[in-house]
């Protein structure tokens, strides 16, 4: 009884620490239920759709695992090498005898060297073409979105999608799940050497392993919860931080910077708590693993020496230093990659969390696609007719209201009315940005959803109020990185839309950097910028909506003479508050509440002494007083 003393008390050890696993299992799992987690996806869901951009490299990832087995046999060989070599010097063998063990010794750990410094090579080499197709379709999945979807998802989120989310999944394909394999292969001939060498003290270490499991089962539970918490965490931060970064001028002018430092604390401290749970859920794994792995080898030299010390059999067979030193490394080869698991499954689940976030972006349906039979508009001569149109932003919240309208090629019709009447939304409707509900857009007698959504927005040139500068040169911004254009063909616009008086004054011309959002240009520059754009491409119909507001007077008068050229080169439709610019539209359409409350020509519409007649008045009112009259 007393020689088996040691190991009941490793047992007790071991049931004392598997107590405070449990207890620590039930807080966590108090915790997880508090914090409302759920599972969104399986694991075999997810495993089936990644591997969709894995199968077509399946021939790199077989050499990876034809190499990883080769690099498995120092792991299995080297403790019967070591232990064999341990027998010889106590034997005191010959020199050469010993001289060739450690060859071969040598000759297995460099063979495994190399074949791992393959594997990595060639892992990472298939990892980054996996990420780059992964981000690819993503991004591609992004732009497809219809302009409802995207103002209902911060770009902060897809940022973190499109970045973060994707690395935790470009590291399982090159490091994790190569890795867990290798580590699966390793315990299973670990095992089988262990059992060739001394299966009852084989047997002895595998009592520990359901101890393994069980911790592992529970510890599976909670991190893909732990997960999804940082990585919402992560989410947020970042969208709170594209929002107040790209804002951060009004944040200086209200003076809220202590307000807004506070709610960034607020959320970096949502993060911490969950990086804390993490840690919790991993700090308390890897110990009980260590903890078995050490029980297991206090019992192993406690049986062993017992054996070797008294020359005596353990468990019917003889034991020898060479054995229990094979053992020890054994014993350490077979609970290592168990503990290496633990931090891949760790890393795995995280992917995983990754994977779930980016699928459900994937799992967004555009709203706004192409019909079956939807055809290519190779030509458009500006005709626009509404028939009876109906749309709405929210169910039955209706924003047009049986619109109609016809609008003839080459004609310039303008929009006006309140705030709200719904102007920009017929110009967003006519590109097909939105779909409508009930009613027909005709362009040139074609209805535009039978009409690809590509084909059809190729024919239209937008300028808005708020125009959108890339980062890189002028000229890039003027051709939209479609390098065909020639300069002669760049100044050749620039001076139809009087652009070139500024952009001659620069010292780089064409190629002037533009900072982000063309911070480093007055709005009337970013707009008779987005003119050249415009007319470069050459489009059949030209949307402008507001483009001169918040200009100044000496810039209004160079868009006003580029507005008058661009009145023949098509369809130009026109959104604008100022009645004084659109004197001479062919068509004016006063909007009230999304209906149609009178149109006609300016001259016609005064005669008519309505509501254009009353708005004109009191724009015309408030210019005289502006002006001291």
């Amino acid at each position: 009884m007393r020689e088996f003393l040691p190991l009941m008390i490793v047992g007790a050890i071991v049931g004392v620490f598997s107590i405070i696993f449990v207890t620590a299992y039930l807080l966590m799992r108090r915790r997880a239920e508090s914090a409302g987690f759920d599972r969104h996806m399986k694991d075999g869901e997810i495993m089936a759709r990644l591997m969709v951009y894995a199968r077509p490299y399946w021939k790199q990832f077989a050499g990876v695992l034809a190499l990883m087995l080769v690099s498995i046999a120092y792991d299995i060989l080297s403790p019967l090498l070591v232990g064999r070599i341990e027998e010889m010097i106590k034997a005191r063998f010959e020199l050469p005898a010993l001289f060739r063990m450690v060859a071969i010794y040598a000759g297995v750990l460099v063979v495994s060297m190399a074949c791992t410094y393959v594997q990595a090579i060639a892992l990472q080499k298939t990892g980054q073409k996996i990420l780059s197709a992964l981000r690819q379709d993503l991004f591609t999945h992004i732009e497809s979105l219809s302009h409802e979807q995207l103002n209902q998802i911060p770009v902060g989120k897809l940022v973190t999608r499109v970045t973060n989310d994707t690395n935790a999944i470009s590291m399982m394909f090159t490091n994790i799940l190569v890795t867990m394999i290798k580590n699966v292969f390793v315990i299973i001939g670990v095992l089988v050497a262990m059992l060739l060498l001394n299966y009852e003290l084989t047997l002895m270490v595998l009592c520990f392993v359901p101890f393994v499991i069980l911790f592992t089962v529970i510890f599976r539970k909670f991190t893909r919860a732990v997960f999804r918490k940082v990585k919402d965490g992560t989410t947020d931060i970042n969208t709170y931080l594209s929002e107040n970064l790209s804002g951060i001028k009004i944040t200086q002018i209200f003076n809220q910077e202590g307000r807004k430092l506070n709610e960034f604390l607020e959320k970096s401290a949502r993060l911490k708590k969950a990086k804390q749970q993490q840690i919790f859920v991993f700090g308390v794994f890897r110990p009980m693993v260590y903890l078995l792995y050490i029980s297991s080898v206090l019992c192993l030299l406690y049986l062993g020496g017992r054996g070797v010390i008294k020359d005596s059999v353990v468990f019917g067979q003889v034991m020898t230093s060479g054995t229990i030193v094979s053992f020890y490394m054994y014993v350490s080869k077979f609970f290592n990659p168990i503990q290496t698991l633990a931090e891949q499954f760790n890393m795995l689940q995280s992917a995983f969390a990754s994977a779930e976030k980016i699928f459900a972006v994937f799992d967004m349906q555009p709203e706004v696609v192409d019909e079956p039979d939807a055809m290519e508009l190779e030509t458009l001569r500006g005709e626009i007719e509404f028939r009876n149109v109906w749309f709405c932003y929210k169910p039955e919240e209706w924003v047009l209201k049986d619109v109609s309208f016809h609008v003839l090629p080459r004609q310039t019709v303008a929009f006006v009315g309140a705030t709200g009447s719904g102007k920009s939304t017929i110009l967003s409707l006519i590109c097909r940005n939105y779909d409508i509900q009930k009613g027909q857009i005709l362009i040139d007698g074609i209805d535009i959803r039978k009409i690809k959504i590509a084909s059809l927005r190729r024919h239209f040139g937008q300028m808005l109020q708020d125009v959108f500068l890339f980062s890189g040169t002028i000229r890039s911004n003027i051709v939209l990185r479609e390098e065909s254009f020639t300069d002669e063909e760049i100044w050749a616009a620039c001076r139809y839309v009087n652009a070139d008086s500024f952009i001659s004054r620069l010292e780089g011309g064409l190629n002037e950097p533009v900072h982000e959002r063309g911070n480093n240009f007055s709005a009337g520059q970013r707009q008779l910028l987005s003119f050249a754009r415009t007319i470069l491409h050459k489009p059949a119909v030209m949307i402008l909506d507001e483009a001169t507001a918040n200009i100044d007077t000496e810039t209004e008068l160079l868009i006003q003479d580029s507005l008058e050229k661009m009145k023949n080169i098509g369809t130009m439709l026109v959104v604008a508050h100022r009645l004084s610019t659109i004197q001479h539209a062919d068509n004016i359409i006063l909007l009230s509440h999304g209906k149609i409350m009178e149109q006609g020509t300016h001259q016609e519409l005064l005669h008519q002494r309505g509501a254009y007649y009353q708005l004109y008045t009191l724009q015309y009112n408030k210019e005289r007083l502006e002006a001291g009259e």
